[in-house]
């Protein structure tokens, strides 16, 4: 079940949202910023897990912060993640509404995702249990259909397509392009979230986030290469009126069997359990970070109550839902996506930081599980973090604006109401 969540948590990241940033760096700057988040990402998630294994508790990042460096960067650390967790579902329902659309025309893309909003945040309301065996096989689907998707266009793929406007804006476009990369594996830190809640985390979650990012990483490098491989970028970028499209394996698949074919119509139907699997394992992991953030009162106490009858944290998924209507409500699928980026190279940053000052500060914690070859991994971790952000702010400053506002705002009811 931890590697379901831990890939399901992912998985979207292959089905849509990727593609934004090949119009920004082109085959070959997708590419570079692709495998620097791969670097990134193997990284940070063996760092992340000496952490989840050491203190497992269902804040997450925002518990290690905590107990490293104290309320004021634990308050930080935590608004960081929520902001990644409540913001990357509403930018999944949009997708979830574009490729339902695609069979039911007649229905608006925007009431589709509202309601696999109120829907998937009452299955997680019912229970931990029946939400990770759901997010199990609906997981192990989107797998298979992903490798389905590889292996139909993988004959079809020329290496010309992939140089075909490779560097379109150069070193730049890389940068530019490096959010819609690490939406390939935004969101695989949620398993540690889930600690409390594990049988025997100190040994099962290593086992949970290891097998996850491995199975993540192969995804990602199939799905990359068999989509734009078979007619060019711009093929899994704008459909035929110009427009983008949050969709790209079918209009990588429609190049090959035309869309009338079954197999189309299969991926569509399957594409749909990839987007599920994500948008209900976020949905579950950011119930489990505002819950924490209620429980030790750096968020209003009733985020932190507990269902009396399904023992979930109700208040703070159906307060997270409702934020997030609110950002569908926007209609800006890419600026959500940023936004979301923007909270999780937060987290990056500091929960690398909390791992290198608990090693000096506490070096006799319990370390069920040691990141290999420390301190290399948490470092370059923490610096290809360092510099995605700086990147991703000179690209896109005013939602970095809006970023730092945010917390900014947060952090101040924070010292001006909290109370120990």
């Amino acid at each position: 079940m931890l590697w379901g969540l831990g890939v399901g948590y992912v998985i979207s990241g292959m089905y849509f949202g990727w593609n934004l940033g090949l119009e920004k760096g082109g085959t070959g700057g997708m590419a570079v910023a692709t495998l620097c988040i791969i670097l990134l990402y193997v990284c940070f998630t063996f760092s992340f897990t000496e952490l989840a294994c050491a203190i497992p508790k269902a804040g997450g990042a925002f518990d290690y912060a905590k107990k490293a460096f104290g309320d004021d960067l634990g308050f930080l650390t935590g608004m960081a993640q929520n902001i990644e967790f409540i913001f990357a579902p509403p930018a999944i329902a949009f997708a979830i509404g574009a490729y339902f659309n695609l069979f039911f025309p007649q229905f608006p893309v925007l009431a589709i995702a509202i309601f696999a909003y109120v829907g998937f945040t009452i299955l997680n309301v019912i229970g931990i249990k029946a939400a990770a065996t759901f997010e199990l096989v609906i997981t192990i689907l989107a797998v298979g259909e992903l490798l389905l998707f590889a292996g139909i266009t993988m004959p079809s793929v020329r290496f010309a397509n992939l140089q075909r406007e490779a560097f379109l804006n150069g070193w730049q476009g890389v940068m530019a392009a490096l959010p819609f990369a690490i939406w390939f594996f935004l969101g695989i830190e949620g398993v540690a979230n889930v600690a409390e809640e594990t049988v025997h985390p100190q040994r099962t979650i290593i086992k949970g986030f290891g097998s996850a990012i491995l199975t993540l990483v192969v995804l990602c490098l199939l799905t990359f290469i068999s989509a734009v491989g078979v007619a060019g970028w711009r093929q899994v970028v704008y459909k035929d009126d110009g427009t983008v499209s949050d969709s790209p394996l079918p209009l990588a698949l429609g190049q090959v069997v035309g869309s009338g074919h079954l197999f189309y119509h299969l991926l569509v139907m399957v594409g749909l359990f990839g987007l599920i699997a994500s948008f209900h394992g976020i949905i579950l992991a950011a119930g489990r970070s505002s819950f924490e953030f209620g429980r030790v009162r750096f968020a209003p106490a009733f985020l932190g109550k507990i269902h009396p009858t399904f023992r979930t944290p109700s208040n703070a998924l159906v307060a997270n839902m409702l934020i997030g209507i609110v950002a569908l409500l926007t209609g800006k699928t890419a600026e959500i996506i940023t936004l979301s980026v923007f909270g999780a190279l937060t987290l990056y940053i500091l929960s690398m930081l909390s791992l290198l000052r608990l090693r000096k500060r506490e070096p006799n914690l319990p370390r069920p599980f040691s990141v290999p070859f420390y301190p290399v991994l948490p470092v370059v971790a923490l610096v290809i973090s360092l510099v995605s952000f700086v990147a991703m702010a000179v690209f896109n400053w005013l939602l970095a604006v809006i970023y730092f506002l945010l917390i900014g705002v947060c952090y101040a009811f924070f010292k001006l109401f909290h109370r120990e």
